[in-house]
């Protein structure tokens, strides 16, 4: 109970960071390039502009960002997890008050470095946001969604969407501001992948003299099963055995390290696993 209540502040923590993160980036690098960061937070940025531009109005970014996810965070609520979609609503809350709050102290107006640095900062953002087993909102929850559901990693085509949104803004306000958007947004997008790993998938080959103990190692941490063959080894001239599973990317380190304490000489080889088709146990969120 205790170490649940530890995991929760933690989670809390992350999340008040990542906020205040994404807000800062908003503010002093997405604002001071005339950038459109992509999924529902460039989407109301968007909206802010052309109330301004057309009508004349300035738009708080807060009420158009909680707007614009409260149908993601409703869906994510049925279908993803309680406490992940209450910690991702608290990211929305959070970055929106903090959006609004924070002055606007740029860094540069080099539009290329806003591009890069922006999307970095942004990408760190939503990675400690869901290493926090949360999102920043809007079509992180679609991603999260798909991901959950159909056990891919949905975020290459929510870039996709990001990329028609930002093509729009392009129409509107000039192709300048949109085509560095989309490096802004794929900087983003890399930095998740390098960082995120839960639905990446690796493949194990074993060779070990204890496939039992390995095999129950393999279930104990990752909740899969194992394929046991026997083999010969052409150096040594003696049996052994052969141990294959696809276990989750995040658990290949803890799943090593288990290995090698049970036995020292054995063997792993660790391959990426780019499709994989049958049963293959995700943890749920919470």
């Amino acid at each position: 109970m205790r170490k649940e209540i530890k995991k929760d502040i933690f989670h809390l923590i992350l999340v008040v960071v990542a906020s205040l993160i994404m807000a800062v980036n908003i503010k002093n690098f997405v604002n001071a390039g005339s950038l459109f960061p992509g999924g529902f937070t460039g989407l109301a940025v968007l909206i802010q502009r052309i109330c301004q531009k057309y009508f004349g109005i300035v738009v708080p970014f807060s009420p158009v960002n909680l707007l614009l996810n409260a149908v993601p965070a409703i869906i994510s609520f049925k279908f993803i997890g309680k406490k992940f979609t209450i910690l991702s609503c608290l990211s929305i809350v959070l970055t929106s008050v903090f959006t609004d709050a924070l002055p606007s102290v740029p860094l540069t107006y080099d539009i290329l470095l806003i591009s890069i640095f922006g999307g970095i900062l942004m990408g760190a953002g939503i990675s400690i946001c869901l290493q926090a087993e949360a999102t920043s909102g809007g079509t992180d929850f679609i991603a999260m969604f798909l991901s959950q559901r159909f056990g891919i990693d949905a975020f290459n085509y929510i870039f996709i969407g990001n990329v028609v949104m930002l093509l729009i803004a392009g129409a509107i306000f000039g192709w300048d501001s949109a085509l560095y958007s989309i490096i802004f947004q794929f900087t983003s997008t890399e930095v998740v992948h390098m960082f995120y790993k839960r639905y990446k998938k690796n493949t194990l080959f074993i060779i070990t003299d204890y496939p039992d103990e390995v095999a129950e190692i393999i279930y104990r941490i990752a909740r899969h099963g194992a394929t046991k063959m026997q083999a010969t080894g052409t150096y040594s001239n003696r049996e052994r055995f052969i141990i294959y599973s696809v276990v989750g990317n995040d658990e290949i380190k803890k799943i090593i390290s288990e290995i090698q304490r049970v036995d020292e000489n054995a063997f792993v080889n660790v391959l990426k696993t780019e499709q994989l088709d049958g049963n293959f146990y995700i943890p749920p969120t919470e």
